[in-house]
């Protein structure tokens, strides 16, 4: 019976000490929560198509990413993440459950350019002008 006794006790003190959850979690990442971003265009008008924006802070080092839903001439709608941390930029291009990533190549003034294999992404203002091969669609930011 004292065994017994003993056993149960035992295994009751193990499990409470070892099913602590710890709440600080991993100090070197911070995370900033989503918030609407004011974006401003050319000619300082306060632009309202962006969603959201994220800034994670890992060792000193931001990355930023921004949400945007773009919509093509027909109709359909498509999710763009513009994402910018120390070592890359690069643009997620999500359609039809597919999801492309192409990374920054090039800026000329007001044009940045993204590319990867035959598909080009080129973001001027809230245009988005997609090439892949023969394929030429153009996208506009819009509102959801």
């Amino acid at each position: 019976m004292k065994k017994g006794l003993l056993i149960t006790v035992s295994v009751s003190a193990l499990l409470l000490t070892s099913c602590k959850k710890s709440e600080s979690g991993n100090k070197s990442v911070i995370k900033t929560d989503s918030t609407e971003t004011i974006v401003t265009d050319n000619n300082g008008k306060i632009d309202s198509v962006t969603q959201s924006s994220s800034t994670i802070d890992v060792n000193g080092q931001k990355t930023e990413k921004t949400d945007f839903v773009y919509k093509a001439t027909d109709g359909t709608l498509v999710k763009v993440i513009f994402k910018n941390d120390p070592k890359e930029s690069t643009v997620a291009i999500t359609s039809n459950k597919k999801t492309f990533t192409l990374p920054k190549t090039e800026t000329k003034g007001e044009e940045t350019i993204y590319k990867k294999d035959d598909m080009t992404a080129r973001v001027k203002g809230d245009s988005l002008h997609l090439e892949q091969g023969n394929n030429i669609i153009e996208l506009k930011r819009t509102k959801i």
